[in-house]
């Protein structure tokens, strides 16, 4: 049995203890420092292998502390022969992960295991521990009477409510704390099993997270969810109610914040030794408040109510010019007991300072200097179009990426003292550019030994790193000085400036496209000077989301109807088995059930927009969604010209006409950053237009517009699995990959979309036959931008936007803008080009979702194909391929 790192004491003279203890038992003996739950886990391993327990006794014997069970078999016999001795003292090893001297002896007849000890100590100390022990070792229970116990005592001692008199926040909020200790049962176990193993670990840098709310995936990972539901029950609550009290944490806009969550659930799913790292923005991604069409933002007061997931390390500070204080949110993995952590940083003033100031009796400026200080991490996306907005965004990042370096080098030197096992023990993701000052961070922690401060460590180590690599690059490709010039760190101007993403890919080890058409384009295009010089650098794995918050959470029925019949939950931690759809997808009976789960859903959804927008809308209607970012690359404005045509069309119709007319209920949703015009003009003429439809009593069901204000994770949750048909209709090339697809994928709608991004890759799993797709392909953009004037203007395209530009919809003068910016040659993103393709692919879909048979297995077949697409996957390709960790599972 290999020791443990340190090794365990000298063993002293051990005391025999004869079986004849107990003629009847077999006494097993585990010396051991005690840890929480060992004595459950050896109680479970008994339990487990058909064995006994008798009784049991815990004591002290010199530097040891000692657990005795007396077991005897399943048929109350004494364990004698040697095969069943050895089977369970493999077990046990097992169990409490082996870690000391074992040995086997006729006297004890049971396992012996020694670990560093607690020290002899006076009495009273051994006593006091003792007591200590015996109240924590052992795991709160998860049955309903023990959960309602503990929600109870927090609704009184933590919220301050009497248990006689709280309403469903009150509960919500005495749930969450109940939920939140079982969580950091695991955390605690884990950062212990981890730092026992020392494995290599991956901390994950970004500076954004969409993760969304916390309970409902909380008890769902932990096994608990249906035991949570049975104790509310009982003190007459719902837990579907109070799951809706808790707010969302916005920390992040689109799809990079919800990829950030998706790979940290499944980096603790999957057992990887792994620590998130972010801002704690004391206002998230703004409010959307939509008056007479418009966005107006508001903050987002997301801490007003305080965090009942995260826990305030006080004691864990870094100085970057202000403090870093670390708040910690545990994050379960689902059929693991492994919990790892997301660590975000909120910025504080020094004591320093404000000492400073206090002692000069300047009261007012060190409130001031407070202020300032937490400014730093208030605000998520400041207004950047100043340079005040760029000075506090380029402060965040610092701030970020020095905290979290000087945490990382602070938990590697607490087990190593030497260096040169850092690349072993260490590595680092940086999520998009934003992290991008890590890389000169770690140089200064590492190279610079005078703690030089910020300024100096910018000016020498940014340009150091420039002119080094620059120095070698001329020896590779000579004096060609337009390509230096392009792939120099510093950007020569009348200003200089730092190029990110050329400091990201000189100083890393890899860099990762995330789909198979975002990888050509750096290939050939947005990084093609790079990739000539160092192609083994560059690699792609395809992005995933979670399907235990995109199935699981967001569709439990849909999660049930998957799990019958491929009889078997296995699904949830492995996608692959979706595939197992596939034989089933004619099957007339799944078709039926598969169509009732999507009813219910729809119905959930009709009932969210009343409720929103006072607007009744069919459940016979094809529901229709696009909701993302609102950006001219995403074209929301080419779905909205649509819309028009189509309403355009239903008007001139024939009674007799009409009646052969498809039922659409088109849904859009998504904020406009607060500087972007143009998207804001996207947003007015939906509801513009929205409003002269909805009101129109020729049109009645067959055409309605809603847009959903102040689109977040948990309205998603709710709109996904409601949704027959999804929009992707970015301009090919524009989306790197794009997740929204691959979750509307995993829950059985089909998609309408351009081959961008993803999409690609969803096509060859899925099949085109499934889907439909239009539009111009990426190698054929340039060619199409490059012949503007040439281009025929499609007629139906022209009515359209000359009804928007002759005041159909009324706000003449605001939409001028929009129609100048698809007519006359200025039609970058090519939607007049793909109109025709686009209006042939929504007949397609029409004509299919009259055919509810074909529709239901077109929809089957979507889950089915979604299984590569799970976030599981992506992280076990980054493990392997980039960062060269495996896995390490803390035992139950």
């Amino acid at each position: 049995m290999e020791r443990s790192r340190r090794g365990p004491p000298p063993a002293k003279p051990r005391r025999r203890v004869p079986n004849s203890d107990s003629d009847e038992s077999t006494l097993f003996v585990i010396r051991a420092r005690t840890r929480i739950g060992l004595l459950q886990v050896v109680a479970r391993v008994f339990g487990v292998l058909g064995l006994r327990i008798d009784r049991a006794s815990v004591e002290f014997e010199g530097d040891f502390f000692v657990k005795k069970f007396f077991v005897t078999d399943s048929r109350g016999k004494k364990i004698d022969d040697a095969e069943s001795l050895e089977r369970i003292r493999s077990a046990l090893i097992e169990a409490i992960d082996g870690d000391g001297d074992v040995s086997v002896g006729p006297a004890t007849r049971g396992v012996v295991v020694r670990r560093l000890g607690l020290g002899t100590g006076s009495e009273e100390r051994r006593a006091k521990a003792e007591r200590m022990f015996e109240m924590m070792d052992r795991f709160l229970k998860n049955d309903p009477i023990s959960l309602q116990k503990d929600i109870l005592n927090h609704v009184e001692y933590t919220v301050a409510r009497s248990r006689f008199n709280f309403d469903d926040f009150e509960a919500y909020q005495g749930l969450s704390h109940c939920v939140r200790d079982r969580l950091i049962e695991r955390w605690h176990d884990t950062q212990l099993h981890f730092k026992r193993k020392d494995p290599k670990r991956i901390y994950f840098l970004s500076l954004e997270y969409l993760m969304g709310r916390s309970l409902s995936n909380s008890v769902i990972n932990l096994g608990i969810r249906d035991e949570c539901a049975e104790a509310l029950s009982q003190l007459g609550f719902e837990f579907e109610v109070l799951a809706e009290q808790e707010g969302d944490a916005a920390l992040g806009n689109g799809g990079l914040a919800r990829l950030s969550a998706c790979q940290i659930d499944s980096l603790a799913t999957m057992d990887y030794p792994a620590w998130g790292y972010g801002l704690r923005y004391q206002y998230g991604l703004f409010r959307q408040i939509i008056l007479d069409g418009f966005q107006h933002e508001q903050p987002d007061h997301w801490l007003n109510f305080g965090n009942p997931w995260e826990i305030e390390r006080i004691h864990v500070t870094y100085p970057v010019k202000v403090e870093a204080v670390a708040y910690d949110n545990p994050i379960p993995g689902y059929g693991t007991r492994n919990t790892i952590t997301l660590r975000l940083w909120a910025a504080k003033p020094s004591d320093h300072h404000d000492m400073e100031s206090f002692n000069t009796g300047d009261y007012i400026n060190a409130v001031v200097n407070r202020q300032k200080a937490e400014t730093i991490s208030s605000v998520l996306y400041p207004d950047d179009r100043s340079y005040q907005g760029k000075e506090l965004r380029l402060k965040q990042q610092y701030f970020f990426v020095s905290a979290s370096i000087q945490d990382i080098i602070r938990r590697f030197k607490d087990s190593h003292d030497n260096f040169d096992v850092f690349p072993e023990k260490v590595a680092l993701q940086l999520n998009d550019t934003h992290p991008s000052l890590a890389i000169a961070e770690v140089m200064r922690v590492l190279v610079d030994e005078e703690n030089i401060d910020w300024d100096r460590a910018w000016d020498i180590i940014i340009y150091d790193i420039n002119f080094n690599f620059v120095d070698e690059l001329k020896k590779k490709i000579g004096l060609d000085y337009d390509r230096l010039s392009r792939m120099s760190i510093v950007e020569e101007g009348a200003v200089k400036s730092i190029r990110s993403a050329n400091l990201s890919i000189v100083c890393s080890h890899t860099i990762n496209g995330v789909s198979s058409v975002h990888f050509e384009l750096l290939k050939t295009k947005v990084f093609k000077d790079f990739y000539e010089l160092w192609p083994q650098k560059f690699q792609y794995k395809t992005n995933g989301v979670s399907q235990r918050r995109w199935i699981v959470v967001s569709n439990p029925s849909l999660c049930a109807l998957i799990s019958k019949w491929l009889g078997t939950e296995a699904w949830i931690r492995n996608s692959d088995l979706l595939t197992g759809l596939r034989e089933h997808a004619a099957d007339t009976n799944l078709q039926q059930e598969w169509q009732m789960v999507r009813k219910v859903n729809k119905m959930r959804l009709a009932e969210y927009i009343e409720a929103m927008s006072g607007l009744k809308v069919s459940l016979d209607a094809m529901f229709d969604v696009q909701i993302k970012r609102i950006h001219e690359y995403k074209r929301q404005l080419l779905n909205i010209l649509t819309i028009i045509h189509r309403y355009d069309c239903i008007k001139n119709m024939k009674e007799s006409d009409r009646r052969k007319v498809v039922p659409r209920v088109c849904i859009l949703g998504g904020k406009a950053a607060p500087g972007y015009e143009i998207a804001k003009k996207i947003i007015k003429l939906c509801h513009a237009v929205a409003e002269k439809i909805n009101d129109d009593s020729d049109i009645g069901d067959l055409l309605k517009l809603v847009f959903i204000p102040d689109y977040n994770v948990s309205v998603a949750e709710l709109v996904i699995p409601g949704a027959d048909l999804s929009q992707h209709i970015s301009t090919a090339g524009h989306e790197a990959s794009g997740t929204g697809s691959m979750k509307f994928a995993m829950n059985g709608c089909l998609l309408l979309a351009t081959a961008d991004g993803s999409t690609v890759e969803i096509i060859e799993e899925i099949g085109a036959e499934n889907m439909f797709l239009f539009g111009a392909k990426v190698n054929e953009v340039p060619a199409l931008r490059e012949k503007f004037s040439d281009v025929k203007v499609n007629l139906q395209f022209a009515r359209v936007v000359r009804m928007v530009r002759d005041g159909y919809f009324g706000f003449q003068d605001y939409f001028k803008s929009l129609c100048d910016s698809v007519e006359g040659g200025n039609d970058f993103y090519l939607l007049g080009s793909d109109f025709e393709s686009y209006l042939k692919a929504q007949a397609a879909a029409d004509k299919a979702f009259v055919d509810k048979e074909k529709w239901t297995r077109m929809s089957i077949l979507s889950t089915a194909g979604s299984g590569r697409f799970s976030s599981d996957r992506t992280i076990e390709e980054y493990a392997e391929k980039s960062w060269g960790i495996e896995p390490c599972r803390c035992p139950f």
